[in-house]
């Protein structure tokens, strides 16, 4: 009957176990929830201000029209119609240099942040000449009509334009919205009256701009260089070009970064000229690396291992100490632990991660010390109880900071733990188990049998 009683109360302990990962289930659909209400402040941040900027141009069009005189019909009805065709060309730099100062500029829409930027962004185009502008007519007789070549810059969303200056030389050139470029219609867009078309062509523009996450660039010249600077010290560098080596410098401080694009190692001209909206870009991100909701919704994912290593310590504790501990009291256990993920998500929507991290784990180690001295009936080993816990929170953080190592980390815990129990217990009579841990008989609960 003894031997039953510890099986028994194995089985409780295990349906206990199956209630504690049910409300860290809970718990992880709440972190889905918030993280879902996170990305929901973010479009609308983004619908309300400015979204990602992407960067195309400066581009060069021109829009002209062919007319000529052509014979239709046949025998009487034959005869001379007018014909007419409208086309434009475009032509994209030889050089393109961007220099951009964008810095953090965080958004709030409750207590969700929104992690966005503002700054300047300057770009320099150069052109050899305007040949790719010169129209020919393509039809015996044809008469061609051309406007003036125009310049324009698309902007993935010209909200975040605060100003603009363009500049042909070192002459200001009008600004209008739109860039009259059907495929890419946000943007700017400025005249260049009076432009020879066999003559080199400078042109600047100076935004001020502001944007959310994520900065791109379209490397749409002959060559094109980008270098970005930021005080965002975490940066994700993306698209289809990582910075040149040796110029990415990344520290507490911010970072800076260069990029040298040629036109033989991607399609983005021809992308551009042929209307593509899928484009090469080299672009950063703002990226958040301790991301309450993400690290939250990891922690949770050790939840289980974490509940099932802290009844491994009561459990030691109740085999080496000679005390009996109720099932109902590895509930409560289970129940403080499963309360820190849920601490852990509330406090990190306000204070930094690992200040979160330190308050509620040392909440619950200090009211599981307590409960621990009442639970073993001694206040040393109540205290050591406490101890065990804190140093799997501690472990628990590390596992969760180091996001390169933590299954590395995470396995040598787990076979630590394994060797520790295994040491402890090696002279432990399991079959004599009952008569070691000793005192009057008991239920299956723990509590004395009446004689």
């Amino acid at each position: 009957m003894k031997s039953k009683a510890v099986w028994v109360k194995l089985g409780i302990l295990s349906l206990v176990t199956l209630m504690l990962l049910l409300v860290l289930s809970r718990i992880g659909w709440l972190v889905d929830e918030r993280q879902l209400r996170q990305r929901e402040a973010v479009e609308n941040v983004a619908s309300s201000q400015a979204a990602e900027q992407t960067l195309i141009g400066p581009m060069l069009s021109r829009w002209c029209v062919e007319s000529w005189e052509e014979l239709t019909g046949s025998g009487a009805d034959r005869k001379m119609e007018r014909q007419r065709r409208e086309f434009t060309l475009m032509q994209l730099p030889a050089q393109l240099s961007v220099d951009g100062d964008l810095n953090q500029e965080t958004r709030y829409r409750g207590v969700f942040k929104v992690r966005g930027y503002a700054g300047r962004v300057l770009l320099k185009a150069h052109f050899a000449d305007l040949s790719a502008l010169v129209a020919a007519p393509e039809h015996p007789g044809g008469q061609l009509t051309c406007s003036d070549p125009q310049m324009a810059v698309s902007v993935a969303d010209p909200r975040g334009l605060q100003s603009v200056d363009i500049r042909r030389g070192s002459d200001p050139l009008p600004v209008a919205s739109g860039t009259g470029n059907t495929t890419f219609p946000r943007g700017l867009r400025a005249p260049l009256r009076q432009q020879a078309l066999d003559q080199p062509l400078d042109l600047s523009v100076a935004l001020q701009l502001s944007g959310t996450t994520r900065f791109a660039v379209v490397p749409a010249a002959s060559a094109t260089e980008v270098r970005l600077r930021s005080d965002w010290p975490h940066p994700s560098f993306g698209g289809r070009f990582l910075p040149s080596p040796g110029t990415r410098t990344v520290d507490a401080s911010g970072f800076s970064a260069e990029w040298k694009v040629s036109e033989l190692a991607t399609d983005a001209m021809a992308d551009v000229m042929n209307g593509q909206k899928n484009l090469d870009t080299l672009d950063f991100s703002m990226v958040d690396p301790i991301n309450p909701y993400v690290m939250s919704d990891r922690a949770i994912k050790y939840g289980l291992m974490f509940i099932v290593l802290t009844f491994v310590c009561v459990g030691l504790l109740e085999l080496l100490v000679g005390r009996r501990v109720h099932p109902v009291q590895y509930l409560l256990v289970g129940l403080a632990i499963s309360v820190f993920f849920l601490l852990l998500l509330s406090l990190s929507e306000h204070l930094s991660f690992g200040l979160s991290y330190g308050a509620a784990a040392a909440a619950v180690v200090s009211l599981l010390s307590f409960y621990g001295m009442w639970m073993l009936h001694h206040r040393g080993q109540g205290l050591a109880f406490g101890a065990l816990v804190a140093l799997l929170y501690g472990a628990l953080y590390v596992v969760l900071i180091q996001e390169q190592t933590a299954l590395l980390i995470g396995a040598l815990l787990l076979f630590s733990v394994l060797a520790l129990v295994m040491v402890l217990t090696r002279r432990i009579d399991w079959y004599g188990l009952q008569e070691q841990i000793g005192t009057p008989p008991e239920t299956p609960f723990g509590v004395p049998a009446r004689r």
